[in-house]
């Protein structure tokens, strides 16, 4: 695979262009330095987000684009300042692969809000080189940006944890939403969801799907056995469910009005937002107001929050629902997530794609 002092040849499945579709695509990985570590991916997690970056819904998307941000391999080569990996270990890679280790959020060790954060992939690295994500067979990461994988954990089931499972555990520990008997609401049950309603009834938590219909109510109370499941275009239940909950974590991507979430939210209750969404949203301010409710925002986790969910999740025994493919699979696999057609979270079998030798 070369050593440290080299650039590494890898094979990747690349967005060209907005319609994006992935295709093979054979780059090199930028030069590393004394505390990176090369790591051989395993499995990589698809997130509704690599759909928005590779089909340039943000606007701002740099092609060709290796996506992939929920990566688990095995490290098979450390620099010589490396002393949290050896070549064996497992670790993974997130959202986060730089950050400028100087400001307030940096210092706080909450890096993912660094204004010069690096993305793992459609962004660009201290030296220069775009960075690509986890849809290939190799990466390189600074070992401050990966987390070490827990024995009791399977490597396939933690790759949608590193952006799912932490985008739920972060603003329950940050806003002090952790203590057992809370009443939370989860919006959404796609991929993060789902990880939500794992994690807040593993916190001792009285856990509410919200949906628009009852198509998941099924999927909700009796697999992820969530408490209570409300159909927000029944008004009836809506009005039930006014004024009962402490939080709403709402996951969904795309626009939708609030209104009608803030009305379930107790006194001091919290709407956190958590979907990437490309206009504008909505409420009148009376809404919030009047209980003093809160609209907020999170976005992934830290470093030292992965690595603490990660090892929450091996000590209650959560796992996320997955389904494998294989990297030939990945753009039906793109197009089914896209139409929420997926329980709850693809991942690609990357090593058992064997890459670099297609």
């Amino acid at each position: 695979m070369g050593s440290l002092a080299t650039e590494r040849t890898v094979t990747g499945w690349a967005a060209r262009d907005a319609t994006g579709v992935l295709a093979p695509y054979t780059y090199t990985l930028r030069k590393t330095g004394a505390e990176d570590v090369v790591v051989k991916v395993l499995y990589c997690g698809i997130c509704h987000t690599d759909i928005h970056q590779t089909k340039n819904h943000l606007g701002a998307s740099n092609y060709p684009m290796v996506p992939g941000h929920e990566v688990v391999g095995e490290v098979v080569e450390v620099g010589p300042e490396v002393s949290r990996f050896r070549p064996g270990d497992l670790a993974g890679v997130g959202v986060v692969v730089g950050s400028c280790q100087n400001c307030q959020p940096c210092k706080s060790n909450v890096e993912q809000y660094c204004n010069k954060r690096i993305w793992s992939y459609n962004d660009v690295y201290t030296d220069g080189k775009p960075t690509q994500g986890g849809f290939a067979s190799a990466m390189i990461v600074d070992q401050k940006f990966a987390v070490r994988i827990p024995s009791g954990l399977a490597p396939e089931q933690v790759a949608p944890l590193l952006c799912a499972g932490v985008t739920v555990y972060s603003p329950l520990k940050h806003f002090g939403l952790v203590k057992p008997g809370l009443k939370g609401a989860i919006l959404g049950l796609g991929g993060v969801g789902h990880m939500g309603v794992k994690i807040a009834k593993a916190m001792g938590h009285h856990v509410s799907v919200i949906s628009s219909s009852d198509k998941k109510k099924s999927e909700a109370l009796d697999h992820l056995h969530a408490d209570d499941y409300i159909v927000s275009s029944d008004a009836a239940q809506m009005e039930k469910a006014a004024d009962s909950l402490d939080y709403i974590i709402d996951t969904v991507p795309v626009f939708h009005p609030l209104e009608p979430y803030l009305s379930l939210l107790k006194l001091d209750g919290k709407l956190i937002l958590m979907g990437v969404i490309n206009q504008p949203l909505q409420f009148v301010s009376p809404m919030v107001m009047l209980g003093r409710k809160s609209i907020t925002g999170s976005f992934i986790g830290s470093i030292d929050e992965t690595q603490e969910m990660l090892e929450f999740c091996e000590k209650k025994g959560l796992t996320s629902s997955i389904e494998v493919v294989k990297m030939d699979y990945v753009n039906q696999a793109l197009e089914r997530l896209e139409r929420n057609d997926v329980r709850y979270r693809f991942v690609v079998d990357v090593a058992g794609s064997n890459l670099d030798s297609a």
